[in-house]
């Protein structure tokens, strides 16, 4: 009863806010298409629990024949965590299909900021994972806000001018796409709309994690960016949307360089003194 209550909500409250935007991702980047088998990847968070909801009313709803697998993996959770997750899929009426891995205890052995590879090693195994259920689409809960971050990481840390696209192929895994269907959704609704329902989902729950958290380290880089985008949103309140539109409107001729694939291109490569 609650999960058609929850699913009301999106459809009728945050209509506007989530529904429509997610429907506007999926038809602009053409995120789903007549034969899809679709991962929706569960970490047991707030993104990904109302990614899996979204899917599951489009599939429904939407005029597109396409099947879902609900993918969670466990990398080692604590048994109240696992516990979490499985008790708020019943709760929305999601069934998952959970497997387990043992990432969190290989990268114990690891050093200082252990992060990068801990995502590394789940995305290789949720990739395997729905390789292994035939899937052709692995969907992931990443949202607008993931997006901008994203982009001022990038610059301001890596030096690059890049963004989390909404779709892509796999590097690695042939024939397999992510798609990202939250892609305009902003996170201050999806917190909304968990709170709205009393709703309490799993953060990171590996072990380093929690510890870091209880002696009250510095915050990470991601941290770092919501925070500067909040303060210079004081001074521009669309700076937000400046940042995204950004990367849309890109003119190689005001590059330095730029790259596709293995190919360099400078602008004194066509450069005279003549011009």
């Amino acid at each position: 009863m609650k999960a058609i209550m929850i699913m009301e909500s999106i459809m009728q409250t945050y209509r506007k806010s989530i529904w429509n935007r997610f429907t506007k991702a999926v038809r602009e980047f053409r995120l789903i298409e007549p034969g899809d088998h679709i991962a929706v990847c569960i970490s047991g968070g707030k993104d990904s629990m109302l990614l899996a909801k979204c899917m599951e009313k489009y599939q429904k709803i939407g005029e597109i024949p396409f099947s879902l697998t609900f993918l969670c993996m466990d990398p080692g959770y604590k048994e109240e965590n696992r516990r979490q997750i499985l008790d708020n899929a019943e709760l929305l009426g999601i069934h998952l299909d959970i497997f387990d891995t043992k990432i969190f205890s290989s990268i114990e052995r690891v050093g200082n900021n252990p992060c990068f590879l801990c995502a590394r090693l789940r995305r290789g195994a949720l990739y395997q994972a729905a390789k292994d259920r035939g899937c052709n689409k692995i969907a992931l809960g990443h949202h607008f806000d993931d997006v901008i971050e994203t982009i001022l990481m990038g610059m301001l840390y890596g030096g690059q001018v890049q963004t989390m696209m909404p779709r892509l192929r796999s590097e690695n895994y042939e024939n397999m796409q992510v798609i990202r269907p939250l892609y305009y959704v902003r996170e201050a609704d999806i917190i909304r709309w968990a709170q709205e329902h009393c709703l309490h989902f799993l953060r990171c729950a590996c072990s380093m994690t929690a510890a870091q958290e209880k002696e009250q380290q510095s915050a990470s880089k991601r941290q770092e960016i919501k925070e500067l985008i909040q303060t210079l949103k004081k001074v521009n309140p669309d700076v937000e949307h400046h940042i995204f539109r950004s990367v849309w409107n890109v003119d190689l001729r005001r590059l330095i360089s730029y790259h596709l694939g293995d190919t360099c291109h400078h602008f004194m490569d066509d450069f005279s003194s003549g011009d």
